[in-house]
């Protein structure tokens, strides 16, 4: 075997872990959950969790099959008190980052929810991203009123 041959067996374990590890390429979604609206015919709102990659991205859209839109927001807090709803074009995702779709900050809101989507099922959600990434992630269906999944 050739100088070359043992230098690339020599390194074939640190290529593989290096690759295994780390901040993955492309953003990601994870833990998704839907929390459905108490009032039907009202709209649902979106939850996630986004891991960035090795540059920074932007969520840019969510679908679900079956569902009219779907509006990115943000919550804020306005000087009297109250909290209020901005819709947002994207959601920034840092490079290596982690940003929570979360009650009270960024999130979804699901217009036109069929009605065969009920608690304990699960629908699917395709994260988009400005860099052209799209993920697809099994949503928990959870009741207006029940504790979100852990």
């Amino acid at each position: 075997m050739g100088d070359d041959a043992m230098r690339m067996m020599a390194l074939a374990p640190v290529l593989i872990l290096a690759a295994c590890s780390g901040a993955p390429q492309a953003p990601v979604a994870g833990d998704a959950y839907v929390r459905l609206a108490a009032v039907p015919g009202r709209p649902a709102a979106g939850y996630a969790v986004l891991h960035g990659g090795v540059k920074d991205a932007a969520l840019v859209q969510i679908t679900a099959p079956g569902v009219a839109r779907i509006e990115l927001h943000n919550s804020r807090m306005t000087g009297n008190g109250m909290m209020a709803m901005d819709a947002v074009k994207a959601v920034p995702v840092p490079k290596a980052g982690t940003v929570k779709l979360a009650p009270g900050g960024f999130h979804a809101m699901l217009f036109g929810v069929p009605a065969g989507v009920t608690p304990n099922g699960k629908l699917p959600l395709t994260f988009r991203f400005d860099d052209g990434t799209a993920v697809e992630v099994p949503a928990t269906v959870i009741g207006a009123g029940e504790a979100a999944p852990e």
